[in-house]
């Protein structure tokens, strides 16, 4: 549920003149439109915008940046509500954003847009404006980053080559498996015009897991363009499945698409593997011993034993739940291990791929999101080594927590800490989960911070993933999962962005 304290409780409990009291002047949201929980929520049945939204788009891509979060802001003063706010910016993106040479750098204009939006929706009401706009000024800087390399922008579909609505998904799943791009793109099409949304998130849900290419964001992409088209209407699905299916056929340079490459053997050998999956697999028991067997298999397996251990595990009648207990936890311990990019993406990729295991009905892919996210992690481990990265000595199964300070003075302590010593930090939050099963207060002020103090998508990315999947782990290793988030959440003495400067005098204007 939603935390409907005023702006004045949220930011002074607990905060006083410490070193979280630099947030507090969030005075200029005043002047907007509250986005009440009920617009922010996930209810697509009253989103019917009309064909308006083209200008609202082309406001987003004509507008210069250093005009742009002004303009909008006299938009929405005006009228013009949050769900049009986020569907110009996706279909902006979308149409002005290349996922190429790899699915991430600059396109991590449209792979925010998500995280953004689920930053706003778990906010208080007062604060839901701030991550948008920091999307939309990081969508000006994609599209100048995108002008300069070739200045792309998505061509009209090829209507000749549209297949009629009853082959229109053979024609995509053939066009998929052979890796064949503008057979795909008229397919797609097709597929969207006719296809209901459970039907075309079946079939994208595989082909987001298939390869280990773009450090994870290929099923990052997947699980974000589904979920922001549940919010702002699948009347816009068209161009944001064309630009998935073509995000999801990058190759990154690995030759023909016959030839064997690393990157996709995960998916073949697990195609087999699912099929020694007892079939009462979904009725197992929780069992924390097996989960800190994953865990250790996860720390130093090939991805090969890793997906051999799931399957041991699920034929031994453990719960699916609790080899995503290891799972979710072991991306959060490489991170701690490793703090950086690679690690970051372990954690972020597996929020994605467990999104689509709880939304899929298909009982192999869920399988295979399962058997794909265990190979996914160890990939991870061993990306980091390769970049030259070092593997420090932590694990999250035997932490041991650090009482800080009680009540929210704790809270403030903690995120001093982040900008020191982290592991401290990690400890302490261990305590204050385990203090507070449900941390909200911890929550809002990560999430606050970032809004005013982050410089990255990750920051909103990797914040959305981990707060989220806290409620996915088990009870009983949420302390641990949550300790591992201080590891690349922001601290209190950091800087504040210079956007958000601006963003202030935007909205008091």
């Amino acid at each position: 549920m939603f935390n409907h304290t005023s702006r004045r409780q949220f930011l002074s409990a607990g905060v006083g003149g410490g070193a979280l009291a630099a947030v507090a002047d969030l005075s200029f949201l005043g002047d907007l439109p509250t986005v009440s929980a009920a617009e922010a929520q996930l209810d697509p049945k009253i989103v019917r915008f009309g064909p308006d939204i083209e200008p609202l788009v082309r406001l987003l891509e004509d507008t210069p940046r250093e005009r742009l979060l002004e303009e909008v802001a006299t938009r929405i003063k005006g009228g013009v509500s949050y769900r049009e706010v986020l569907a110009a910016l996706l279909l902006a993106g979308v149409r002005n954003v290349q996922p190429r040479p790899a699915v991430g750098f600059k396109f991590h204009a449209v792979l925010v847009v998500n995280s953004a939006h689920l930053a706003s929706l778990s906010s208080p009401d007062e604060l839901r404006w701030l991550p948008i706009f920091w999307a939309l000024d990081y969508f000006k800087a994609c599209q100048a980053a995108d002008v300069k390399e070739n200045d792309w922008t998505m061509a009209p579909v090829n209507e000749a080559a549209v297949p009629p609505a009853h082959k229109a998904r053979q024609a995509f799943t053939d066009a998929m498996d052979r890796w064949d791009e503008q057979a795909a793109d008229a397919a797609v099409a097709g597929l969207a015009r006719s296809a209901g949304a459970n039907e075309m998130f079946e079939i994208f849900a595989r082909y987001g897991a298939r390869d280990f290419r773009s450090i994870g964001h290929k099923a990052i992409f997947v699980a974000n363009s589904w979920r922001t088209l549940s919010c702002i209407g699948w009347q816009y699905s068209e161009p944001v499945l064309r630009s998935l299916a073509y995000a999801l056929l990058n190759r990154e340079g690995d030759g023909p698409p016959d030839t064997d490459t690393p990157a996709e053997r995960p998916w073949k050998r697990n195609v087999e593997l699912a099929r020694q999956i007892r079939s009462e697999w979904q009725e197992g028991k929780p069992e924390d011993s097996a989960t800190v067997e994953m865990l250790a298999t996860l720390r130093t397996a090939s991805d090969e034993d890793a997906t051999r251990k799931v399957v041991e595990l699920l034929n031994r009648g453990v719960a699916p739940q609790s080899i995503w207990d290891a799972l979710l936890v072991g991306a959060g311990e490489l991170l701690a291990r490793a703090p950086g990019i690679v690690a970051l993406h372990a954690v972020t990729s597996s929020n994605a791929l467990r999104f689509a295991y709880e939304a899929s009905s298909v009982d192999d892919t869920r399988r295979m999101l399962l058997l794909q996210n265990a190979a996914f992690v160890t990939l991870f481990r061993d990306a980091v080594k390769r970049r030259g990265g070092q593997l420090a000595d932590v694990s999250l199964d035997t932490l041991e927590p650090m009482s800080p300070q009680s009540g929210d003075a704790g809270v403030e302590e903690i995120f001093a800490d982040i900008g020191g010593d982290r592991l401290q930090a990690a400890k302490k939050t261990m305590a204050y989960a385990r203090q507070h099963p449900d941390p909200e207060r911890f929550m809002n002020v990560a999430r606050t911070l970032v809004f005013l103090k982050g410089k990255d998508t990750h920051d909103y990315k990797f914040c959305s993933a981990v707060l989220e999947d806290y409620y996915h782990v088990s009870p009983t290793w949420r302390d641990r999962y949550l300790a591992s988030s201080v590891f690349n959440l922001r601290g209190s003495q950091v800087a504040d962005n210079p956007l958000a400067e601006r963003t202030r005098a935007a909205l008091r204007a």
